[in-house]
């Protein structure tokens, strides 16, 4: 397939439920300021999924080839574009397009940006062989990590944004992640990079999670529906609450615990996306004067951040993958995703 014109890719092909089906499309080539990539591995997102079911609020462009979060090496360099060379290991951002020009923008906050277009959304993306990135959305991958490691450094990126932007974590501080899926798990890594001590939480479903939360650095795991997590919390805190939330779970519960649960001054960040309207106590963040905030997607130094941690080796990512399989079998990927089943998925291109 390499010296042909066509590639299999996994494409949403038209608006609307489902409407995704594997393709023969043609293989792209890098214009001026642009660098084609190779896919060498490639993760599921939940977006992914939102795409396939049509219920996502960023803007989509089908026919389009699906994914975004990859690594890959370089295949081709459009005129202009220096730094690079055919061979080298890369990966790229996710913000394929904005507008340059806003406040959001220009101040550096370009995932925010009203005119963002999205690799995987609007261009085409990565379940497939080759994606052509602009130059400047390219970031090296850090000698001596993987390309299973390197796949997920757009998710990483999303936790360093939300951390590293968004919040304030001082070493001994008592952190709360939230929800044990992949992002909570990279958000406990990332907070005991920060010299935190790091409580996950999660339910019956998450006891393998858990376990593997534990195995990577977490000090102290609790399912929720087995054990007391407010009694711990207060015994390590001394009954003040813990110092920071990175809410990762999207789930009301899940949130109104941990809104509860902060102490008076914290901050409280919320990384995962409910999918849906919650009820919610927002009078806590009042009479705690809280520092609360969302936090979506990532930008340039969120990108550099996670790749120094993952060439530092301050994160251990590869654990998180349950699943390697052919973007062909895309359906049971999904299917495995959908139930929880497992970690990270992985969809890897095919000839």
């Amino acid at each position: 397939m390499e010296n042909s014109n066509k590639m299999k890719a996994l494409v949403k092909y038209a608006p609307g439920p489902g409407n995704m089906e594997i393709r023969d499309m043609p293989v792209p080539h890098a214009a001026p300021g642009q660098v084609k990539i190779k896919i060498m591995e490639a993760g599921i997102c939940g977006s992914d999924l939102h795409i396939y079911h049509s219920d996502i609020a960023i803007p989509v462009n089908p026919p389009v080839i699906t994914g975004h979060e990859f690594s890959g090496v370089v295949d081709e360099v459009g005129e202009g574009v220096t730094g690079y060379a055919v061979g080298d290991p890369v990966v790229s951002e996710t913000a394929y397009d904005y507008c340059g020009k806003c406040d959001f923008c220009r101040e550096g906050w370009y995932n925010l940006c009203i005119g963002r277009r999205t690799l995987g959304y609007w261009y085409n993306g990565i379940f497939t062989q080759y994606t052509v990135v602009p130059a400047d959305r390219v970031h090296h991958i850090p000698e001596g990590v993987s390309f299973t490691a390197a796949a997920m450094t757009e998710p990483l990126a999303c936790v360093t944004h939300a951390v590293g932007d968004l919040t304030v974590i001082n070493p001994g501080d008592v952190v709360l992640v939230s929800g044990p899926g992949s992002i909570g798990m990279m958000a406990a890594q990332v907070a005991k990079a920060y010299g935190a001590t790091v409580i996950v939480s999660g339910t019956d479903i998450d006891e393998e999670r858990l376990a593997l939360a534990k195995q990577l650095g977490a000090d102290y795991t609790v399912n929720v529906q087995k054990d007391d997590l407010e009694a711990l919390i207060l015994r390590v805190t001394d009954n003040y609450g813990v110092d920071v939330v990175l809410e990762c779970s999207g789930a009301a519960p899940a949130i109104n615990t941990a809104l509860r649960l902060v102490k008076k001054r914290g901050y409280f960040t919320q990384i995962g996306l409910t999918g849906k309207k919650i009820e919610f106590d927002i009078e806590a963040i009042n009479y705690k004067e809280m520092h609360f905030s969302g936090s979506m997607g990532s930008r340039n130094a969120s990108w550099r951040m996670a790749l120094k941690l993952l060439g530092e080796h301050r994160v251990n990512l590869e654990p998180l993958v349950t699943h390697k399989l052919p973007i062909t079998q895309w359906e049971e990927a999904f299917d495995l995703f959908e139930k929880k089943a497992g970690g990270k998925i992985f969809l890897l291109p095919v000839e």
